[in-house]
């Protein structure tokens, strides 16, 4: 009677839709072979089986069939991918709620934000709250490169179709191209003790070369974002439409600290420091609220009218006062600039470090440091060799620049191989007093050493 009422029990289970501990098991052992082997096709049904019946059975569930999912979508013809999609969609939304602990939201978020963008799905408003969501629920894990443009580019589209105004475009700028600045900070920063451990020919564990490789695509990806994000912006940032713009709203504007703020920096970005305007907005802002921002832009006003020791007073109180890294490091990077132009390279030399140490993927202060260098070869050697042993040196930083910074990485490249062209060759090594891997310290204001290669 007893096994009667188990096997009725049994069979209304079944009937209702109940599904045990052990089918789970079995159904999800299946699948999960068949999508380590890749056999998505096979796995596919069984995967959605589990999902359906077992959702909260393995996170392995969603990350194999997301797997099966998009090799799905790479096969299908156009017009039969948007079941698929929705398909996706659904899994990834199920993992953030069942998963949250194990989901970053801001990468699920993105990646259906990029899915319906790249399939069409949604209108340009649509498309864009979809980004919005992701940026607005976790920021700090909406790091795609590629839909950070997307992001982007849909407000400049709408700005076209007359659904955005000029400005909504410039915010969007700010706050995308501030987020890739940092992202790229991040991944140079990670890089830097790695390539200084390479450069000093300590041997690297797999897992460090691996980073490094991740790091330097992440750069190269970014800096291709960030070239991308100034094409789109265009002649929409030129002084010739920023002027009208703030002009037009200045009078009624000039006691809004936040108004001003928005357009001494736009101002001052594109060097639109000639006209009136940019000194009415300036001197309205540093009376208001003195800041970095209000500083800066007086210093470049007493530069642009010849005045190089109230620039730099400026400069260096707005280097002071600015919280921003990327923007302070902006800051050291002119004062460098001025320094450099008198040909003080020692002090020019301390800015780019501080540059450097602001904004670790600044590779343009790495490579002024490396001109500095090359410069001073003949004054800064005790003999032809060590002069141009100098060489080395700057090669090095130039060789860092390119490493750090993609967007430079041609011109660092070229101006490192003309550095090492001008070193010592092998030849010279040869017949010198000085052997591989033995250290030149150098004089004069580099007051640096550097170690003969093993050429």
């Amino acid at each position: 009677m007893k096994k009667n009422f188990l096997a009725l029990l049994t069979v209304a289970m079944v009937g209702t839709g109940a599904v045990s501990a052990q089918d789970c098991t079995t159904t999800a052992a299946l699948a999960y072979d068949a999508a380590k082997a890749k056999n998505y096709e096979s796995a596919y049904p069984k995967l959605m089986e589990v999902m359906e019946d077992c959702p909260k059975y393995s996170l392995a569930t969603y990350q194999y069939l997301e797997r099966a999912i998009e090799s799905k979508i790479d096969k299908a013809e156009e017009g039969d991918k948007g079941e698929l999609v929705k398909e996706l969609i659904k899994v990834w939304e199920t993992r953030l709620e069942l998963y949250p602990e194990k989901t970053k939201a801001g990468k699920v978020y993105s990646d259906i934000a990029q899915l319906k963008y790249d399939n069409k799905l949604g209108d340009k408003e649509e498309l864009y709250m979809a980004y919005d969501k992701a940026w607005e629920e976790d920021v700090e894990n909406f790091t795609s490169p590629k839909a950070l443009y997307a992001y982007f580019d849909l407000v400049v589209d709408m700005q076209d179709a007359g659904d955005k105004n000029l400005q909504d475009v410039f915010d969007q700028y700010d706050r995308v191209y501030a987020k890739i600045e940092k992202e790229e900070n991040d991944a140079a920063e990670a890089l830097a003790p790695l390539l200084k451990k390479q450069e000093d020919g300590e041997e690297l564990t797999s897992k460090e070369e691996k980073k490094i490789k991740n790091a330097e695509i992440n750069l190269k990806n970014y800096s291709m974002v960030r070239n991308a994000l100034n094409g789109k912006l265009g002649a929409r940032a030129d002084c010739s439409n920023l002027i009208p713009l703030y002009k037009k709203d200045f009078e009624e504007k000039q006691g809004d600290v936040k108004w001003l703020q928005n357009a001494n920096a736009r101002l001052s970005a594109k060097d639109c420091t000639e006209d009136p305007l940019f000194i009415q907005v300036s001197e309205a802002l540093h009376k208001l609220e003195p800041s970095a921002k209000s500083a800066y832009s007086l210093g470049q006003l007493a530069e642009s009218e010849g005045n190089a020791s109230k620039a730099l007073q400026y400069y260096n109180q707005a280097a002071e006062l600015e919280t921003n890294k990327s923007d302070q490091a902006k800051i050291y990077y002119r004062i460098a600039g001025n320094y450099k132009d008198k040909g003080q390279y020692g002090q020019a030399r301390n800015f780019y470090n501080k540059a450097v140490a602001a904004k670790p993927s600044l590779g343009s202060a790495y490579l002024q440091i490396a001109n500095m260098y090359a410069k001073s070869a003949n004054s800064c050697g005790t003999d032809t060799f060590t002069k141009r042993a100098v060489y080395w040196l700057a090669a090095d930083y130039a060789s860092r620049a390119a490493r750090v910074d993609p967007s430079i990485a041609s011109n660092a490249n070229q101006a490192a191989a003309s550095y090492k062209g001008l070193a010592p060759q092998k030849s010279d090594i040869f017949q010198s007093k000085y052997k591989p891997g033995q250290s030149i310290t150098f004089g004069c204001w580099i007051g640096a050493s550097v170690k003969v290669p093993n050429l």
